[in-house]
């Protein structure tokens, strides 16, 4: 199988074929650097790395730009508010977003060019679209003349003349058409501004995105991606004023992501349900909030509460117990007398080579299918429960057994480089959970260690009336053991 991506502007599912033979140029419209970033940026910038790194892993050259929209009107007014000017607002953001990124093991992109960078090639734009009477001059302010272009709202669907009747605003003197709209605006008291042809101003907030794409992509390029909440406006005006511009196809293949919703309704700071990404790690791992997100899949909506989470997290842990005990048995001494290259697994055994050998190829198809990654995670866990089963009841560290758990652990940590996850030690990253989770019970991982110590000296003694003690007194604790070939291990509940 191929890989298919699921195209906005067509509305189905199409082949994937770049512009480039084994190369592939991704833009994604990056973040207007005024405040911290959100939940939903980190929805979007979650699935789009992961697309990223399947690309990457699938052999292709892919340069990818991920853009600062530093200059707007969120960041004049912040700027005003704090007394400061633009730059310093935009660079302490950028700095804070990159820090997010980091934190949420987000892989930088290629190219991180920033709006103010690109003036000059802005302003080559506006006047191609003013020379093509695509564009028009108004007081000062320079607007792009959506009737003047036949495909306008192609990528959302929507009726021009019905948004204009529906509209409530009047047409302004300074616009020809309601729909028009801003391609540089001429500068007011107080504000930052460049020279141009027009007058000093500054650019609007979509030729910015044409200007910064075309400069390192070309006129035509393969994928250009965003949340879902772009397609309208940003990427239909892009779509506008590139190809008026330019009289050639902008990009071949629109990428959305879908909408988080807030305990299932949609986010929004109007209804006090908005999260920034450094509020939700302050209670979360990083890596459980990575998990969550990519337990659904990147276009359908998804619903963030605690609850989500705390199951993401537990999902996450039975992950990194397997790959734990798996590294366990791998430090083992090998059996001393093996019955020798003819030996065979168990079922149980033959149960996980059968899942091993699949693996591969099923997580290929998964990933092929509009790079569905909540069918991959369910493929590792599949997996995973067939290496629990076969753990449980290995007797002792043959060769075929060694082999076996190394190509398993082989092939989760393959699947978690392409999905970002799996990237710390699996007992680190486990004693880290269980000591936050400690902090909200009201007894110590230590003294948890130690009964378990005694607990598995009364069940070598056959003292299973202690055992059961020890098991029933911290089960009432909210912790809860797990018994295993590799030995026990605990969790809260």
């Amino acid at each position: 199988m191929a890989l298919r991506v699921y195209n906005t502007l067509t509305g189905e599912k199409e082949l994937f074929i770049p512009l480039t033979p084994g190369k592939a140029g991704m833009y994604v419209c990056g973040v207007t650097v005024y405040d911290y970033c959100h939940i939903g940026h980190a929805r979007a910038y979650i699935s789009f790395d992961i697309i990223y790194r399947y690309l990457k892993y699938a052999g292709y050259d892919v340069t990818y730009i991920r853009n600062y929209t530093d200059i707007d009107d969120k960041i004049i007014r912040r700027a005003n508010e704090e007394s400061t000017d633009y730059r310093t607002v935009a660079d302490r953001y950028i700095r804070a977003f990159d820090e997010d990124m980091e934190r949420l093991s987000i892989k930088k992109a290629t190219f991180e060019p920033k709006a103010t960078d690109h003036i000059s090639g802005i302003i080559e734009i506006i006047e191609a679209l003013i020379a093509k009477d695509h564009a028009y001059v108004s007081e000062g302010d320079v607007y792009y003349a959506v009737e003047t272009f036949p495909d306008y709202l192609k990528l959302s669907g929507r009726n021009l003349e019905e948004m204009q009747a529906g509209a409530r605003v009047e047409v302004g003197d300074k616009k020809r058409h309601l729909m028009d709209f801003a391609l540089w605006k001429g500068s007011k008291p107080g504000e930052p501004w460049w020279t141009s042809p027009w007058g000093n101003g500054r650019p609007g907030w979509h030729i910015e995105c044409s200007a910064m794409s075309m400069a390192f992509l070309g006129k035509t390029f393969d994928i250009h991606g965003g949340g879902k909440d772009l397609v309208f406006p940003h990427h239909e005006n892009e779509i506008a004023q590139s190809e008026a511009a330019n009289g050639c196809q902008f990009v071949r293949y629109w990428l959305h992501n879908g909408f988080v919703n807030i305990n299932a309704e949609k986010m929004s700071k109007s209804l006090g349900n908005f999260f920034t990404i450094r509020e939700v790690l302050k209670k979360f791992d990083p890596e459980t909030l990575r998990f969550f997100i990519l337990s659904a899949h990147y276009r359908s909506p998804i619903d963030f509460s605690d609850q989500n989470l705390d199951e993401a997290q537990s999902a996450l842990e039975r992950i990194y117990s397997c790959l734990a005990a798996l590294n366990e048995v791998l430090a083992a001494t090998p059996a001393a007398n093996p019955t020798g290259p003819g030996e065979t697994l168990s079922h149980a055994g033959q149960e996980l080579r059968e899942k091993a050998d699949q693996f591969r190829p099923r997580f290929v198809e998964a990933m092929d299918d509009d790079f569905n990654s909540a069918q991959a995670l369910g493929i590792i866990f599949e997996t995973v429960r067939a290496a629990n089963r076969f753990l449980a009841g290995m007797k002792q560290a043959t060769p075929s057994v060694l082999t076996l758990c190394a190509d398993v652990h082989s092939l989760i940590a393959e699947a978690g480089s392409v999905l970002g996850l799996f990237n710390d030690i699996p007992e680190r990253w486990l004693k880290g959970i269980k000591t936050a989770k400690a902090g909200q019970i009201d007894i110590s991982p230590d003294e948890i260690e130690q009964l378990i110590v005694e607990r598995t000296g009364a069940r070598s003694s056959k003292n299973f009336k202690r055992s059961d003690e020890i098991r029933d007194l911290l089960l009432e604790k909210g912790i809860q053991l797990l018994d295993s070939a590799q030995g026990t291990t605990w969790n809260v509940k």
